[in-house]
């Protein structure tokens, strides 16, 4: 019993330092085999658990282990304990429930509360993950997290207020959320909220039920930065805008910073009121689009390296040229990934990872054809724009030079404006970076070609087949 006791014990010092979710599914069920003089001896459900306790917590689980034994404890190793699931083994315990025994008798400090902030600040801090030094730039957010990176260091004096849009899973959160944890760090006496709005909009609707309206203003007037998410949903919610409207006014005269982000544009929040999307537009406006292929490649990496998880290079480009809606999809499918892998065994490969992709993603492309990923199996990886202008030229059957080159006859223009199109909708590339491609070209003449393409092949059935050829030959 008392190996029971002090691995008990070993556990709570270990719930203080590693995540809930890692804790839940690594450790999982735990013993105590032996305590010599200097060395602790785990017993584990699996060889597998015991792999991967070895290579992702030994130095914590050998932390705790001090803590509680003492600095005498200078190893530890772990064993498949092949009676853990026996009843009458009394040195295992159960670390689902063990997690929450620990939680109702308050064993564990809560982080907030350590942090000795208020309620306002801690919601700020909730998501210290979050940073400007793991958020992956590229050259379409570089606009808006360099606008983050200038309020951080002068909050309230640069850029205020600061508003963010774009689409869904684009980084927004992450941005807003390390904005704020940065200038917590910067500035350890000031005070910042983070919210939603539908936890604002909560937050407003109670304080009127309680009659306490004033009493949340004076908490939100008394905070430094204020940052709010995803603000299009206070859409017909006239009072709660109103109420918006009075403590952005009152931040704002104070010069407290505030951040905001939407999905759109504020001129084209069309439900707020007039009034609010004006403020809103008083400081910086810049918006967040989809990563280009470089830019997926990068944030499956760094994910990737957070998770320390081991991807091969090929496996990763296969994921950045084929998922190319938004960051959350990145990491949905790489989370996937990871725990096939922590549930089996099975390391990542093309063949695995296309039949993932099969399973996960049924998606229309911008020609207006249905595809499933299940025809990425047969294809193979787009690395960059050489890929795209390469199938084009065998396609057609003439040279790159060609396609890059200035002669107008229809035989190059054709093949020219695919290649636009397909760098444009598949790769995501900005028409700036077309152009260089193109030797030069501008803004105006790669829009112009890229439009007319697909002016042509809603008419054109058999360019359209040809066009979708092309993309079903290299996977887009």
């Amino acid at each position: 019993m008392e190996k029971h006791y002090k691995l008990k014990n070993i556990l709570t010092h270990l719930i203080e330092s590693v995540k809930k979710q890692d804790f839940l599914v690594y450790f999982r069920k735990i013993s105590i085999l032996e305590i010599s003089d200097s060395h602790v001896v785990f017993g584990t459900v699996s060889s597998f658990m015991k792999d991967n306790l070895q290579a992702k917590f030994n130095t914590l689980v050998l932390e705790a282990s001090q803590k509680e034994l003492g600095k005498k404890i200078t190893s530890i190793s772990f064993l498949v304990d092949s009676s853990i699931d026996n009843p009458s083994n009394t040195n295992a315990v159960d670390c689902q429930e063990f997690y929450k025994e620990t939680l109702k008798s308050n064993k564990i400090a809560d982080k907030k509360s350590r942090n000795s902030v208020s309620p306002i600040e801690q919601k700020a801090g909730a998501h210290m993950r979050y940073t400007l030094n793991n958020f992956v730039v590229g050259a379409d957010n570089q606009l808006a997290f360099s606008a983050c990176e200038a309020v951080s260091k002068n909050p309230g004096k640069s850029y205020n207020p600061l508003y963010i849009y774009g689409d869904v899973g684009l980084g927004k959160t992450h941005l807003l959320q390390a904005t704020g944890n940065e200038i917590l760090k910067k500035y350890k006496d000031k005070k910042v909220a983070y919210t939603t709005a539908d936890k604002f909009i909560t937050e407003y609707v109670t304080a009127v039920k309680k009659r306490n309206v004033e009493r949340m203003r004076e908490k939100f007037r008394e905070i430094d930065v204020l940052v709010i998410d995803d603000v299009q949903f206070l859409s017909k919610k006239e009072q709660t805008q109103n109420e918006l409207y009075n403590i952005f006014n009152l931040l704002y005269d104070s010069n407290k910073q505030i951040i905001i982000s939407g999905d759109r544009a504020p001129k084209e929040l069309t439900e707020l009121e007039p009034r609010l999307r004006s403020r809103f537009e008083w400081g910086i406006t810049v918006d967040i689009g989809k990563p280009d292929f470089e830019t997926r490649l990068a944030i499956i990496q760094e994910k990737a390296r957070e998770k320390e998880f081991m991807i091969p290079q090929e496996v990763a480009e296969f994921i950045a040229a084929n998922v190319t809606e938004n960051v959350r999809e990145l990491e949905g499918v790489l989370n996937q990934m990871i725990a096939e892998y922590e549930l089996t065994g099975n390391t990542p490969s093309l063949t695995r990872i296309a039949a993932k992709l099969q399973k996960l993603s049924f998606t229309t492309d911008l020609l207006g054809e249905s595809r499933s990923a299940a025809r990425l199996k047969n294809t193979r990886t787009i690395k960059s724009y050489e890929d795209i202008l390469d199938a084009v030229s065998q396609h057609f059957g003439i040279e790159k030079e060609g396609i890059l080159g200035d002669n107008r006859k229809k035989e190059f223009m054709i093949p020219r404006q695919v290649s636009m199109y397909l760098l444009k909708t598949k790769l995501n590339y900005t028409y700036e970076r077309i152009g260089n491609i193109f030797n030069g070209r501008n803004h105006a003449s790669v829009l112009y070609s890229c439009n007319k393409l697909e002016k042509i092949i809603k008419k054109d059935k058999n360019l359209l087949y040809e066009v979708n050829a092309i993309k079903d030959g290299i996977g887009i």
